[in-house]
């Protein structure tokens, strides 16, 4: 069957991208609250066709086109929550919600989604008799936003074969995909270690078992896990990002308190650095005799992409980009829940470069107040997801 080019479909509501962007931009709401977000996606799809449900996991959209005859269905995920930033960039569409931002992209995010609604439901003709579901989600920034949605049915009735998503990528210029096989993002797990010794004098620290004292060995300890029981050819991070303890100078404190984080790309790894974070807290508040209360989290999964997913994506950017701008180099220590709905459905999850030096566009990282992207990298998004799309309900595996 012959498919319309996308890239020339995409860059034809390009004018639309850029207005749906910068509305939402001004707009930005926080996870569980994307109300405003929502009703102008629901409205959209409705317009275009598509079958709606609202509603899930708080405020969470589906829009379907079903498959027809035993086609295929694919789900496209995109992301529509902001953070609690004060934006500092001086643009005509800057925030009009104190204290809330796009910082992370996801404006454009949800553009490319109506986007891609357009075009798909403009050349139905291309799914031949597959379907497509646009998954819109809340609260991906740590709210717990994918698995809400997979609870609420959102990847049932009917079920995808095949999930898809990408991510604006400030660190690669505009133009630039990189799309990669097995893990891309890692996993995210969280730690809370509350110590408890005995408080006493300061100028008695005999007397006392000093929770400071245990804390300090703590963070030293936990710090040794990755360099001595994970395999040097495996990434992992444990950071400690707080510490609180005592309350005055000469007071030896209580209890003290740790919060951090714990990264990894690998299942094994993580169940490792998981079980020797228990065993060591606990052998070294024993050896002061002191007691920890350990709270672990699992907070989100690695985002691994499939082989046969990855290799359709990167031959839908390879015809709209070029070959010689998709890479299949870089990976992210941050976290991302799409990785939940990958476990539900496998497919792929891909970055797309957006910084445009020459404009000081992407220039300041993710969740920077000064966060920015270049527009450009809309339409390429839009023609990316239709091309992978189509390509893969029309059956082809080459080419």
């Amino acid at each position: 069957m012959s498919r319309p080019d996308f890239h020339v479909v995409a860059h034809a509501l390009q004018e639309q991208l850029i207005e749906d962007r910068r509305d939402l931009h001004m707009h930005p709401e926080l996870g569980f609250q994307e109300h405003r977000t929502a009703g102008i996606i629901a409205k959209r799809l409705r317009s275009l066709g598509y079958e709606v449900t609202e509603g899930l996991a708080e405020t969470g959209v589906t829009g379907v086109i079903p498959p027809r005859n035993g086609g295929k269905l694919v789900m496209l995920r995109f992301d529509m929550d902001c953070l609690p930033i004060k934006e500092q960039n001086e643009v005509d569409y800057r925030s009009l919600t104190e204290g809330n931002m796009h910082a992370c992209g996801h404006d454009g995010h949800v553009a490319i989604g109506l986007g891609v609604a357009a075009a798909l439901a403009e050349n139905r003709a291309a799914l031949g008799d597959g379907g497509v579901k646009l998954l819109f989600q809340p609260a991906e920034e740590g709210g717990g936003g994918a698995q809400r949605m997979v609870e609420a049915g959102a990847m049932d009735n009917p079920r995808p074969d095949l999930s898809l998503g990408m991510h604006i990528w400030a660190d690669l210029p505009l133009g630039i995909a990189n799309v990669r096989s097995g893990p891309i993002m890692s996993s995210a797990d969280e730690f809370k270690l509350t110590i408890t010794g005995k408080g006493g004098h300061g100028a008695q620290p005999h007397t006392t078992v000093d929770a400071v004292l245990v804390a300090a060995q703590t963070v030293i300890a936990l710090h040794t896990i990755i360099s001595r029981n994970v395999n040097p050819e495996q990434p992992a991070v444990l950071t400690v990002g707080s510490i609180h303890a005592g309350t005055t100078h000469n007071v030896i404190a209580q209890t003290a308190s740790l919060n951090g984080t714990i990264r990894t790309y690998d299942p094994a790894v993580r169940d490792t650095v998981r079980q020797r974070l228990f065993e060591v807290a606990s052998g070294v508040a024993a050896t002061y005799g002191a007691s920890v209360d350990i709270q672990y989290f699992d907070t989100c999964p690695a985002v691994i992409c499939s082989d046969d997913a990855t290799a359709l994506v990167h031959r839908a950017a390879t015809k709209v980009l070029g070959a010689e701008n998709v890479i299949n180099s870089e990976r992210s220590m941050g976290s991302e829940d799409m990785s939940v709905l990958l476990n539900a459905v496998p497919g792929c999850y891909f970055f797309l470069g957006a910084k445009s030096q020459a404009r000081e566009l992407g220039v300041y990282p993710h969740h920077h107040p000064r966060f920015d992207f270049d527009e450009g990298v809309l339409p390429l998004g839009v023609a990316i997801l239709c091309e992978a799309v189509t390509s893969y309900l029309n059956g082809e595996t080459h080419g």
